[in-house]
């Protein structure tokens, strides 16, 4: 029998072993999509304590936590720290087959050495000692980046934020680039017409313009668009339940505009033309400069309405849902691919059974001109667990290129998250190991080794044009 998380913790042969030992491990890190803050970053922040680090916004714990039947003012509310990693500690061994439980102990053991099983009887040891090394130099922000060998973060931001921590980043020299994502979902949201028109205000005090047109609208955030540029932005990013690509003309997306910042509210198809003529205008600036644009697609969001009101959104209570994909998202991509403005993509799926529609509509706009332009994307938020990697590697094994695959991302608030890139390869190299070992692969190792090693970092590197700037 195994021992729990040793050295070869996923690794089922010893052909797995050698691939992750030799090839896989010391790979540096590339975390292309994240939501840290990047204020935190610039103040170098140190955690008040283990329960600040680990459970302050994290809705993976909460979502345990509360099935686990722990009060919600253990989670977001405002109990002391070390009661609510107390309630976090008893449910860890409820947590069994859930991949809290691996992420859990490989954060404790990677970042502060304890190899100890979290319980309740173990908690309050765990937390005084992790508490304690968080308050010293070496457990800060950017010395727990350099511990986990990132190279590179892009973070997701709005396009009203000012980046004026990336900034600070760059003038203090800090060795990671910490680069900025373009976000623009506020910017095509009509579904609420006093939200959107709050969020107008917002956009022209970034631009320093008055908006009073669709034209300027658009200047706006095309402004917004060469700023983010300026300060290092290559990647911008959209969180949407399914691409909208319905018809229409340039007229009726003015007017549609004007009744929406007249205070009317508008029907269904109408937000539709909106957001779809959005989203065309994005994807083209996106192409002018050459950026790589993600598309995160099939979450239902805030169904817990009561929960909502309450705690606000982003706390836990979305899950997956089941759109329709397929037909819209063709249309948009061919939209842009018959003018020849298609720039590289990423298209990441939350719904399992949408594996392989992706993987074969990004094989559609495979065309030639760039290595894996149009990228299926790691299992992403409910499918970034050990099954949700191995279908979804599987699906693009399949239908498409694993070998030029960029790899995983965290998607984390969490700066104890980086551990899931070493889950990530300890399943990617048993995938390979496997297979070798069934005689259904050539037992090149060094091949397969460096397949292995492009996928981990190498053409993440090179597919988001980072060469000159991760050192």
């Amino acid at each position: 029998m195994k021992r729990f998380l040793d050295e070869n913790f996923l690794l089922k042969n010893s052909t797995a072993e050698r691939l992750y030992h030799q090839f896989a491990k010391d790979m540096p890190v590339i975390d292309y999509h994240c939501h840290l803050p990047p204020n935190q970053i610039a103040q170098d922040y140190q955690f008040k304590s283990l329960t600040e680090a680990w459970l302050y916004g994290d809705h993976y714990k909460w979502r345990a936590m509360r099935a686990n039947g722990v009060d919600e003012s253990y989670c977001t509310g405002n109990k002391p720290d070390q009661e609510k990693f107390q309630k976090w500690a008893e449910t860890v061994p409820y947590t069994l087959r859930n991949p809290l439980y691996h992420w859990t102990h490989l954060e404790l053991q990677r970042y502060f050495g304890i190899n100890t099983i979290l319980n309740e009887n173990a908690a309050y040891a765990i937390y005084e000692e992790c508490t304690a090394k968080l308050q010293t130099p070496e457990f800060s922000v950017k010395s727990l980046l350099r511990k986990m060998n990132v190279k590179m973060v892009c973070t997701t931001d709005d396009p009203v934020d000012a980046l004026q921590y990336h900034q600070q980043l760059v003038k203090d020299g800090f060795e990671i680039p910490i680069l900025p994502a373009f976000r623009p979902d506020n910017a095509m949201n009509v579904d609420n017409t006093t939200t959107f028109n709050n969020y107008v205000g917002r956009l022209e005090a970034a631009a320093n313009v008055s908006i009073g047109s669709l034209s300027e609208f658009l200047a706006a955030m095309k402004s917004r668009h060469d700023y983010f540029a300026a300060n290092g932005c290559t990647v911008s990013d959209h969180g949407l339940e399914a691409i909208v690509a319905e018809d229409y003309t340039n007229a009726e997306i003015e007017n549609i505009f004007n009744k929406v910042r007249s205070g009317k509210d508008l029907n269904e198809f109408e937000k539709a033309q909106f957001k779809s003529a959005m989203l065309i205008q994005f994807a083209e600036w996106d192409w002018e400069k050459g950026w790589v644009q993600q598309y995160h697609l099939g979450a239902l969001r805030n169904n817990n309405t009561r929960r909502l009101r309450d705690l606000g959104p982003d706390t836990g209570w979305d899950s997956i849902g089941d759109f329709q994909q397929g037909r819209a998202l063709s249309k948009f991509l061919r939209t842009l691919d018959d003018q020849n403005k298609l720039a590289k993509t990423i298209l990441y799926n939350l719904n399992p059974a949408d594996n392989e529609l992706f993987a074969t509509m990004a094989g559609n706009f495979n065309d030639g001109s760039v290595v894996g332009k149009i990228q299926f994307g790691s299992g992403w938020w409910f499918l970034d667990q050990k099954d949700g990697m191995i279908k979804q590697m599987n699906a693009l094994s399949n239908m498409g290129l694993l070998s030029r695959f960029i790899g995983m991302l965290t998607d984390s608030r969490s700066f104890l998250s980086f551990p899931r890139h070493e889950y990530f390869r300890r399943i990617l190299c048993n995938l390979f190991g496997e297979e070798i070992e069934a005689g259904e692969l050539p037992n090149d190792i060094e091949w397969t080794g460096k397949v292995i090693q492009d996928i981990c970092f190498n053409n993440a590197k090179s597919y988001f044009n980072w060469n000159e700037v991760i050192k």
